[in-house]
C-alpha cells in the first residue's frame, strides 16, 4: 500500500488528515525530519513537512521510493528543488490560506481603535457603564491608505469599500485594471502618508522594506492618523512609532506583529515549538512601552489564526496529494 509520512504534526491534525486521506497508510511524526526518524520512512512514497524539516540532497537520496513532497507552507526553500528535479520528485506547496483571515483581523483592529471597543470592554468588566472618553469616529468618508496591494491588501480594500471609505494604495507593481475593479486609486508613497486617515501595511518583509515606516518619513503622516500592521514587525521602526504616538502624529496603532519577533517567514511559524525566541532586548523594552499605551492594540501575531485558515492548509495539502495520485498535479512549485 502507498505510504505517506507527515512530519511536524500536532495531535489534532492526525484524525483530520486521516479522514481526508482515507485508505492510505499514513505515518505521523511530531518532530522534524532528522537522521534518526528518516530511517523509519525509507520506503515512503510521499512526505509532507513544514519549514523546519530540511529536505536536502542527502535526506532526499535516502528515500528511494519518494515521488512527492507536499510542504504545508507557502515557502519551499527548505527543500532541495534541484535534487528533486534530478530525481523526478514533484514538490507542491500551499500558496494561499489566510488572505481573507488576515484582512478580517485588520478591520477588527481598525474598528477596535475607531470605536474604542477594547476600552469599553475593559470598563464594563468593572461594571462601569459610563461613556466618558469612549466617543469614536466613523469609517464612512475616511481615507484608507493600503501599502501593498497583493491578495491580502485586495481583501482589505473590498472590505473598506463596504464601509464607504475612500481607498488609496501604494505598490511597487501596479496591476492594470485593478483600480477600476476594486474602486481605489494608486498613489505615491509620500502622497499616501500625507493623505490617509488610516494606513494599513500588507507588504512582505525584505531588505527593501526594512523600516519602511521610519524616523525620516513618519513625520509626513497625516496628523492623528491610525497605523495598522498585520504584515511583518520589521516594516516599522519601533522607536519612531513610540515617538509618533507620544508626539501626537499618530492617533493610535493596531499591531499584530512586533519588530522583536525575529525573522518570520511563515505566519504559522509562530505556533511551532521549533520557532526561535531569541530577540533584541531593546526592542522588547520598546514594545513593552507600546503595550502600555491606551491608544495601542497589540495582538500576538494572530491575524492568520482562524479555524478555517488552519484547516485550509491541511485541506490544500490533502488535495495536493490526492491530485498527484490522480496524475493531475496542482500547486506545483
Amino acid at each position: 500500500m502507498l505510504k505517506i509520512a507527515f512530519f511536524e504534526t500536532e495531535e489534532w491534525e492526525k484524525p483530520y488528515l486521516k479522514e481526508k486521506l482515507k485508505g492510505y497508510n499514513i505515518l505521523f511524526f511530531n518532530d522534524t525530519i532528522n537522521k534518526v526518524n528518516i530511517n523509519k520512512i525509507k520506503d515512503v512514497d510521499i512526505v509532507s513537512v513544514f519549514i523546519y524539516s530540511k529536505l536536502n540532497g542527502a535526506a532526499i537520496n535516502k528515500l528511494k521510493n519518494l515521488k512527492l513532497i507536499a510542504t504545508r507552507s507557502t515557502g519551499f526553500d527548505h527543500i532541495d528543488l534541484k535534487e528533486c528535479k534530478k530525481r523526478n520528485i514533484v514538490v507542491c506547496n500551499v500558496p494561499n490560506y489566510g488572505e481573507n483571515t488576515v484582512a478580517e483581523h485588520t478591520l477588527a483592529l481598525i474598528l477596535n481603535l475607531t470605536r474604542r471597543i477594547h476600552k469599553a470592554w475593559e470598563r464594563t468588566r468593572r461594571l462601569d457603564f459610563s461613556q466618558e472618553g469612549l466617543r469614536g469616529i466613523d469609517l464612512k468618508g475616511k481615507t484608507l491608505g493600503v501599502i501593498g496591494v497583493g491578495s491580502i491588501g485586495q481583501h482589505v480594500i473590498r472590505m473598506a469599500k463596504g464601509f464607504e471609505m475612500n481607498v488609496i494604495a501604494f505598490d511597487v507593481a501596479k496591476v492594470k485594471g485593478l483600480e477600476k475593479k476594486l474602486g481605489f486609486k494608486y498613489v505615491s508613497f509620500d502622497y499616501l502618508l500625507r493623505n490617509s486617515d488610516i494606513i494599513s501595511l500588507h507588504c512582505p518583509y525584505n531588505k527593501k522594506t526594512h523600516h519602511l515606516i521610519n524616523k525620516n518619513n513618519i513625520k509626513k503622516i497625516k496628523k492623528r492618523a491610525l497605523l495598522i500592521n498585520t504584515a511583518r514587525g520589521g516594516l516599522i521602526e519601533t522607536g519612531s512609532l513610540v515617538n509618533a504616538l507620544d508626539s501626537g502624529i499618530l492617533r493610535g496603532a493596531g499591531l499584530d506583529v512586533l519588530e522583536d519577533e525575529c525573522y518570520v517567514k511563515e505566519d504559522t511559524q509562530v505556533m511551532s515549538r521549533h520557532f526561535p525566541k531569541k530577540c533584541d532586548m531593546k526592542l522588547i523594552l520598546e514594545n513593552h512601552i507600546l503595550a502600555k499605551k491606551d491608544n495601542v492594540i497589540i495582538t500576538p501575531h494572530n491575524a492568520f489564526n482562524s479555524i478555517e485558515a488552519i484547516e485550509r492548509i491541511l485541506d490544500t495539502t490533502a488535495d495536493n496529494i490526492k491530485s498527484f495520485l490522480k496524475k493531475k498535479v496542482i500547486n506545483k512549485v
